[in-house]
């Protein structure tokens, strides 16, 4: 398993849906978390994008140096930039952080935002784009290693004597994420994406998915990768776990659920739809599989179902994700510093993970509190 964790940057609390709890998103608070991501043994780490959100290039950019081995997924967006414009980006992205950028796809799915941001194209037209696009910034990325140039034109963009002269270190281009559960999605994963994303849905709709993914890649003659964005809320007893997502969401008010619902009613994102879906609005039945928790989803655009339970109970889940073909988890939680060490202490020892973190070694001191003046603490018990 690769597990990465989120650079909150359109804010952290402990209580969704109201500033009680709030802290301020900021600079040092973003380097705080990407920090504890790195040494904690994260793979790297998710920045959101949007309207919402402080710019994701930019705070990304901010972090190569505060840490060493995080991997950054950063969004590229068809339609509000160039293709040559954003891979000359991704390009000096890759070669700052030597290779640890990932690129996060994102079409769009609020047709309001976009509107604000100069683009009235419908849903579909959006993913034609979003072929074009990626057909060009593909190109590019790829014909500079040989430092040739590239033509292209397709329905709604082309390029003619495309060039970049400085290429990325990752070889052909850093690997392009995306996520979208609509048939225009599907048929843009199978067509050019690395690692498909998926939200947290329950697995039998997650299974589903993966395999019509899988079927249309195979048609390309291509093998996709596939992660899911989840929240978590791990404690050391189910019963504590449960009583922190009741605590969670205790200061939302049914006006602001209304108010969350009514927005992403409006929204043409099929993604978005199926999350509502899980819970309707409505705080009756949040447990929409075992230890499948919606209530993020009730304020929360986008990523709306969080794991929670204890350790074991957590691990179990995404195991089960695991055996449908899930690779890579990208998990956030509430307060987002304090919940990257829980979750890594917590849970990190029972999930057979890739990365690993350096917390011991020769150069390394007590692991614990010393006792007295001069004793070691035990062992933990496995």
């Amino acid at each position: 398993m690769n597990v990465f964790w989120f650079i909150p940057t359109h804010g952290d609390s402990r209580y969704l849906g109201t500033s009680q709890g709030a802290r301020a998103a900021d600079s040092d608070y973003f380097r705080q978390i990407a920090v504890a991501a790195d040494t904690l043994g994260y793979e790297g780490v998710l920045l959101p994008t949007g309207r919402s959100c402080e710019d994701a290039w930019v705070v990304a950019s901010s972090l190569i140096h505060a840490t060493r081995r995080l991997k950054f997924l950063v969004a590229i967006r068809p339609g509000l930039s160039s293709p040559g414009l954003s891979a000359r980006m991704a390009s000096t992205f890759d070669r700052l952080s030597n290779g640890r950028l990932l690129i996060n796809v994102v079409t769009g799915g609020d047709p309001n935002e976009l509107a604000s941001d100069g683009v009235f194209n419908d849903h579909d037209t959006r993913y034609e784009i979003t072929d074009d696009f990626l057909s060009i910034w593909r190109g590019l990325l790829e014909s500079s290693h040989e430092k040739g140039s590239f033509d292209y034109s397709g329905k709604h963009l082309r390029t003619e004597g495309g060039k970049l002269l400085y290429p990325p270190v990752q070889r052909p281009h850093p690997p392009l994420w995306f996520g979208g559960s609509s048939a225009a999605a599907h048929e843009i994963a199978a067509k050019h994406i690395d690692t498909y994303l998926t939200w947290g849905e329950p697995p039998a709709a997650v299974e589903k998915k993966l395999a019509d993914i899988r079927r249309r890649a195979q048609a390309e003659g291509r093998d996709i990768k596939f992660g899911i964005r989840l929240h978590v809320i791990v404690r050391e007893t189910e019963e504590e776990a449960w009583a922190a997502a009741d605590k969670l969401i205790s200061k939302l008010d049914d006006e602001t659920i209304q108010r969350a619902q009514a927005q992403f009613a409006k929204m043409d994102s099929e993604g978005q739809r199926r999350m509502a879906a899980l819970h309707g609005g409505n705080r009756d039945k949040l447990e929409v599989y075992p230890h499948l928790w919606a209530g993020v989803g009730l304020v929360r655009g986008g990523a709306g179902t969080a794991l929670v339970g204890n350790p074991q109970q957590v691990a179990g889940l995404m195991k089960q994700y695991a055996e449908l073909g899930i690779e890579t988890f990208i998990l956030s939680g509430y307060p987002h510093l304090e919940e990257s060490y829980r979750f890594a202490e917590l849970v990190f020892p029972l999930l057979p993970r890739t990365q690993k973190a350096p917390v011991t070694g020769p150069l390394s001191g007590p692991f614990g509190e010393v006792i007295g003046t001069s004793e070691l603490p035990k062992a933990a018990q496995s």
